[in-house]
């Protein structure tokens, strides 16, 4: 009986590390999907930001904020404007500054909103509709937006912009 028993505990014991080694590969694969799922969420979180980010630009260009394009507008930023005129930081402050009482809004959006993330960098492509008066004149115009955003320290800065105005 004795025999048996040590026998049964030696096939134990040469089968706990197989067993063992099971219970590690499958709580690997469990740590991979939570690592996984950590990662998706976090870039979830990122997309909404800045979705979020193209809503208070427009927000912002409506309602002449300047103190929004300090904050979110890196101090290298360069945009190119529908006519392709290329403004600096600076100049874009300044022509929002200098609109504010030519231009009002009455409506301004952005909508289709698409956002590919590449580590630090975001690239978000939007459009923008937006109606209103400028120089005494009514206006409705829609324009296709770029904007580069990299991650820093600060969160989210804009480095770079395109609009391209639609035909109509």
């Amino acid at each position: 009986m004795s025999k048996i028993f040590i026998l049964s505990l030696l096939v134990c014991l040469w089968l706990a590390p197989a067993a063992r080694a099971q219970l590690t590969a499958a709580e690997m694969r469990e740590k991979a999907t939570a690592e996984t799922k950590a990662r998706a969420a976090a870039e979830e979180m990122q997309r909404q930001e800045l979705v979020n980010l193209q809503g208070e630009t427009v927000r912002a260009i409506q309602m002449n904020n300047t103190a929004f394009f300090r904050r979110v507008y890196s101090d290298d930023f360069v945009g190119t404007l529908p006519g392709g005129r290329i403004l600096d930081k600076a100049a874009l402050l300044s022509v929002l500054q200098s609109s504010s009482s030519s231009t009002k809004y009455t409506m301004f959006l952005a909508t289709d909103i698409r956002i590919r993330i590449y580590e630090n960098t975001a690239v978000v492509t939007c459009l923008w509709s937006s109606r209103g008066i400028s120089e005494g004149h009514n206006f409705s115009r829609q324009s296709r937006v770029t904007t580069v955003y990299v991650y820093g320290q600060r969160g989210w800065l804009a480095v770079a912009s395109q609009e391209t105005q639609l035909p109509g």
